[in-house]
């Protein structure tokens, strides 16, 4: 169903950091936009299966800040936030965009060990289904592995406030999720090995409450970071463009769930990105190596490899 509008609020400078992610490489170089963590004995960034940002926005004489996903292992994924100077008692938000556990295993221990300087209260934003349980048919696989689920209790015995989203909203000033995220793209589809348990019963998971963040830079365009992109990048992109009726778009961060996708599905997304004409184009985590090399054969001039611990600035 197509959403109705939203107002956005320009940005004048957003600040990204990419806490953990699948990848880090202490010798890549830095970039106009990213800016990499040097690792040094005994002060080493943490990498793993799983993703979490911490974002910070200064928009019309404003600041906030937020925290977007939790990674996996709540130890590396606090080593990072300790390393990039990251004071999580400042945000003023906390959001997840999907029920997957390299996404929100980190969270209950991390919101717990900062309960002291977490502003009790602070909101916990999470889309529809997010606390359902997650299983995988793996490859060959007869039985599907379970996965796990994000436990509401734990989360709100650190003090904070679980939010469920549908439409977007504001969540931090001049910074908004996305709300349930449209459908077109025929090729855009979640995979059938991802499940999840509604009734009692093992179903196709549709991500049907899967978020993305977005800001709009001023003079510059749209800023868009998803989590996993089981509903699409494209899918994703087009959702932001059309709710807030901006079609410039800036930056695309985030994982692309391409990983083990068929070759033409890769070709149709980069394709469809192109016409989307970002100016940056960073894909992390589950975008796989196959569609990582793609992007950067298709879109060199866009193309940015992501590390663990990279800050990110756009309109600086």
């Amino acid at each position: 169903m197509k959403q109705a509008g939203i107002h956005v609020t320009d940005a004048e400078r957003v600040t990204v950091w990419v806490l953990t992610d699948n990848y880090y490489d202490a010798t890549r170089p830095d970039t106009e936009y990213a800016i990499r963590y040097r690792s040094s004995p005994g002060r080493c960034i943490h990498a793993e299966h799983g993703l979490s940002f911490y974002i910070e926005i200064e928009s019309g004489g404003r600041r906030g800040a937020c925290m977007f996903d939790f990674g996996m292992d709540p130890v590396g994924v606090a080593n990072n936030m300790d390393l990039l100077g990251i004071d999580i008692g400042k945000a003023d938000a906390f959001g997840l965009s999907h029920g997957h556990y390299d996404h929100f295993m980190g969270a209950a221990k991390i919101l717990k060990l900062n309960s002291s300087r977490i502003k009790d209260g602070t909101p916990f934003y999470v889309g529809k289904e997010a606390f359902l349980n997650r299983y995988s048919l793996r490859p060959g696989a007869k039985i599907a592995t379970d996965i796990g689920r994000l436990d509401q209790t734990e989360i709100e015995a650190s003090g904070v406030s679980i939010r469920e989203v549908v439409n977007p909203i504001e969540i931090i000033p001049g910074g908004y999720i996305s709300g349930d995220i449209e459908r077109t793209t025929p090729y855009e589809t979640p995979s059938p090995s991802l499940l999840v348990k509604r009734d009692d019963s093992l179903v196709p998971d549709d991500f049907r409450g899967e978020q993305a963040l977005f800001f709009n830079v001023k003079g510059r365009g749209l800023v868009i970071i998803s989590g996993c992109a089981h509903a699409g990048i494209v899918n994703t992109v087009k959702h932001v463009q059309n709710i807030t009726g901006i079609k410039k778009v800036h930056a695309i961060l985030g994982g692309f769930h391409l990983v083990n996708a068929k070759e033409d599905k890769i070709i149709d997304t980069i394709e469809d990105i192109k016409m989307i004409n970002p100016d940056i184009i960073a894909p992390l985590h589950c975008t796989g190596f196959e569609a990582v090399a793609a992007f950067m054969n298709a879109m060199p001039d866009a193309f940015i490899i992501n590390t663990a611990g990279t800050q990110y600035k756009f309109g600086y």
